[in-house]
């Protein structure tokens, strides 16, 4: 017996980047993701988390969604979907269509709630996979980022976020052995922070309470595969089993040499643990290039120059590009004015121009950069803290992005 499935996550449907959308690239991307469900025709899809950029998505970030889910419906009828919300999403929007879901052989799973007696409600975060069939193959458990609000003050297992999430898993799992038959797989999927993992400057910081970043050992080793989203770098976390699938598209430009794919998966339940899982990663083609130019000024208007020609009419599939220059002497007034006359025409959109001090570009640090985009909540905190003379330390860092995410996630919500 074995069960197929696709990992893939953080897609960020309504992103927008400089003040330019993404439609064009995750048209592009969900297009080609319809051509591998139908070749291959998985049992399901695991989406896991972060399925939109914010929680009051556009309107036309909702349609590819819902758009995608109708298509892949109709290509792949016996394939489930299984969706959960990401620190992006709003969980309350994403299972407000469940019944619109459900007509799709879809699924969304947004918030943690309790049952009449007041635990858990373990029965809505465990959903079977099945064969063509109708027969169960596997189970999911699915764990929608964990916000305190839900999971904390249930019981003396609960007084705190961490206990909470430890007592959660422990819940989760226990009901998952109990339903799982011999034949059957278990699959988790979970947004969240794993230890040891590496991030990229695009991912909103996840704290909960004073731990960002949760360990591997919450895993029993019951799970055959762990399916994580919130990281855009695809990676596996401390075991082959443990992977992040990484965003489809970059989302920023420290993002631009990531491998963008997505998973496929195939549990052999039958053969040994260590035979048994099979992982194939699928490239995402790249639709829309991020390019950076780092130069020296004096060396900066040939680079430009000597970028690829050629006319690329919509505008939404022409490259985005970065430039940084090198110098200690004051640009000349017209720069931008000489790098757009430089540009090869109607091919690149110019998102940002930004100037690096010649004696200390080799260093890279943040004090040799000099950048007119507005400071960001962190750097204006870090100022006003280290001005008044305190040692910002890893607590106080922790403490600020807990409440930085919390007045994040209620003025989403008033938005919503």
């Amino acid at each position: 017996m074995s069960v197929r499935f696709f990992h893939t996550s953080d897609w960020h449907l309504g992103q927008f980047f400089h003040n330019h959308d993404r439609d064009y690239e995750h048209q592009h991307f969900l297009a080609w993701l319809l051509q591998q469900i139908k070749a291959k025709q998985p049992h399901a899809l695991l989406i896991a988390g972060d399925i939109f950029d914010v929680v009051n998505p556009a309107s036309s970030a909702q349609k590819q969604l819902y758009q995608f889910l109708t298509d892949a419906h109709a290509i792949a009828p016996h394939m489930q979907t299984l969706m959960i919300a990401g620190n992006h999403d709003s969980g309350y929007r994403i299972e407000q269509v469940e019944p619109f879901l459900a007509k799709f052989n879809a699924k969304a799973v947004g918030v943690i709630r309790r049952n009449a007696q007041h635990e858990f409600d373990l029965g809505r975060l465990l959903v079977p996979i099945h064969d063509a069939q109708g027969q169960i193959i596997a189970w999911c458990l699915t764990l929608p980022y964990l916000r305190s609000a839900e999971i904390t003050g249930l019981n003396e297992h609960t007084s705190n976020s961490q206990s909470a999430i430890s007592y959660l898993h422990q819940q989760l799992i226990a009901e998952a052995k109990a339903r799982k038959q011999p034949h059957q797989a278990l699959i988790l999927m979970s947004h969240a922070h794993m230890q040891g993992a590496q991030t990229s400057d695009s991912e909103r910081p996840i704290v909960i309470g004073n731990e960002e970043a949760l360990s591997t050992a919450l895993f029993d080793d019951v799970i055959d595969y762990v399916a994580l989203g919130h990281l855009h770098k695809p990676q596996k976390v401390t075991e082959e089993h443990i992977r992040y699938s990484g965003s489809p598209i970059p989302l920023s430009f420290s993002e631009r040499h990531y491998p963008h794919q997505v998973l496929d998966i195939q549990l052999d339940i039958s053969a040994p643990a260590k035979q048994r899982l099979c992982i194939e990663a699928m490239p995402v083609p790249r639709t829309v290039d991020l390019i950076r130019i780092r130069q020296d000024l004096s060396t900066l208007i040939d680079a430009v120059k000597a970028l690829p020609q050629g006319k690329i009419d919509n505008l939404n599939a022409r490259h985005f590009l970065e430039i940084e220059y090198t110098s200690d002497a004051p640009p000349p007034v017209d720069l931008r004015q000489q790098i757009e006359m430089a540009l090869p025409k109607d091919r690149y959109r110019l998102l940002r121009i930004s100037r690096i001090y010649q004696a200390t570009a080799s260093h890279d640090t943040p004090q040799s950069r000099i950048d007119l985009a507005p400071p960001t909540p962190e750097d204006l905190f870090h100022r006003i803290w280290q001005n008044m003379g305190y040692q910002l330390d890893a607590e106080v860092q922790r403490d600020f992005q807990q409440l930085l995410a919390e007045a994040q996630h209620d003025l989403d919500e008033k938005q919503g």
